[in-house]
């Protein structure tokens, strides 16, 4: 089979391969694996295919140079293996369902693959509105998003929902194919009740994706800010496409707050920078600028269900970016606004946060008592044994905090965040008075 055409001078002289090539990755997978859904009407066919274009783009892109137009390049090898592919299984007589494409939409499609240079506007809406199908549970909606539409690792995925890698990859598989037996249509809904169900979903699922890059995983990285700028940029789609929602208004305000942090979260020796000892010169002040832009005319008006969850997460986080030192900070209004967040949501995750701003407020012991039964409902986290580490310190009991971060440590997969806890663990006794481990931008 031939390959995609290179373009002359993309030798030495054109960008770097693996640079060009994440960049294609970051700004090119949604579109293109939407293109080749709306083409061939088979998610499992279009990812695989694009999965593989983006493989032989490693392998060819150092070798023979950087194409001119690396999206025209990888539409083109993807759809040729999908053809491969479903001539293969003409042989083999075996079907899949098929996802019902509108020819308007088809339409569209075979326009792109014509000319492969332009892309449309709307093809990454269309997938975000597909995966938030109403036929699928949400979490089930959130895994297929971040896979589909984000290219998100099914290991990572795993991670985040605290499920081995082949239950998710299963999972995933399952979800796809229910999504074309139910013929989940692939267009944008109209206006409606509807289409503002699935606005929900799509705001949790962008928000997930955005927790993904700052959640650490196993291995070596605290943080995966291309990850979390990238649900950034799917949120100013959004909003582009469906103004006038707050839930969307809040939760970038919510992302940008938390993301203008990323340069200060890390420190020169990899480890993660809590909260209190991140150097406030390098947040980004320009978004923290935008976020406060966006929830002023927010606070002045009632917001409830998802759109309150969000606003009350973002004015948390506004408290400690208008701080100006963390020794300014008001942490008796991020214990009320935990409280409110915490009644609203019931989560557990929440009643952890709430405990060390209650800590940071109130004293150690206050912060104690709030952790009290969480155990049932977060028996997988590393951070409810860090805190109760923490604050067990704080009160006087080494011995509890010792025992505490070794249950920490047994959970905790990531390698910075173990060295951090095996370091703090190591100076019990020259604590005692330490910022609270989970003072790094909690995130309910």
């Amino acid at each position: 089979m031939s390959r995609p055409e290179h373009g002359r001078g993309q030798g030495p002289a054109g960008p770097a391969p693996q640079t060009a090539l994440e960049e294609a990755f970051r700004e090119h997978w949604g579109r293109l694996l939407a293109l080749l859904v709306a083409q061939f009407r088979r998610l499992d066919l279009a990812e695989d295919g694009l999965g593989e274009a983006f493989e032989s783009a490693a392998r060819h892109w150092p070798a023979e140079g950087v194409p001119v137009n690396p999206a025209a390049w990888l539409l083109t090898a993807a759809r040729r293996r999908v053809l491969d592919r479903l001539r293969a299984e003409a042989v083999a007589a075996r079907k899949e369902p098929l996802l019902v494409v509108d020819a308007q939409t088809r339409h569209d499609a075979a326009a792109v693959m014509a000319d492969p240079g332009g892309l449309l506007a709307d093809e990454r809406l269309r997938l975000v509105f597909l995966c938030a199908h109403p036929s699928l549970a949400p979490e089930s909606a959130a895994a297929l998003s971040l896979r589909l539409v984000i290219g998100v690792p099914t290991s990572d995925i795993a991670r985040l929902f605290l499920v081995p890698e082949p239950t998710m990859a299963a999972r995933l598989t399952r979800t796809k194919r229910r999504l074309a037996a139910t013929g989940a249509p692939f267009t944008v809904p109209p206006d409606g009740p509807a289409r503002d169900a699935r606005v929900g979903v799509v705001t949790s699922v962008a928000y997930l994706a955005f927790t993904a890059g700052y959640a650490p995983g196993t291995g070596p990285d605290v943080t995966r800010t291309a990850l979390a700028g990238e649900a950034i940029r799917l949120t100013r789609v959004l909003r582009e496409v469906l103004p006038g929602q707050p839930a969307l208004d809040a939760l970038l305000a919510l992302m940008l707050l938390q993301h203008s942090r990323r340069d200060a979260r890390v420190g020169p020796d990899g480890l993660p920078v809590l909260l209190p000892d991140q150097d406030r010169g390098r947040w980004r002040h320009d978004e923290i600028a935008e976020a406060l832009g966006l929830l002023e005319p927010l606070a002045r008006r009632p917001v409830d269900g998802v759109a309150g969850e969000y606003l009350l997460q973002a004015l948390i986080a506004a408290e400690h970016a208008i701080a100006p030192t963390a020794a300014d900070t008001q942490w008796h209004r991020i214990a009320a606004r935990y409280a409110e967040l915490e009644e609203l949501t019931g989560s557990p995750v929440v009643r952890l946060n709430r405990a060390v701003a209650v800590a940071e407020s109130e004293g150690p012991a206050a912060g104690l008592a709030l952790l009290d039964g969480l155990e049932d409902h977060l028996p997988h986290s590393h951070r409810l044994p860090a805190v109760r580490a923490e604050l067990l310190s704080r009160a006087g009991d080494r011995d509890g905090a010792d025992a505490a971060y070794g249950a920490a440590l047994e959970l905790c997969g990531n390698d910075a965040e173990r060295a951090l806890l095996e370091a703090r663990r190591n100076a019990l006794d020259a604590m005692g008075a330490g910022p609270v481990e989970s003072a790094r931008d909690p995130q309910p």
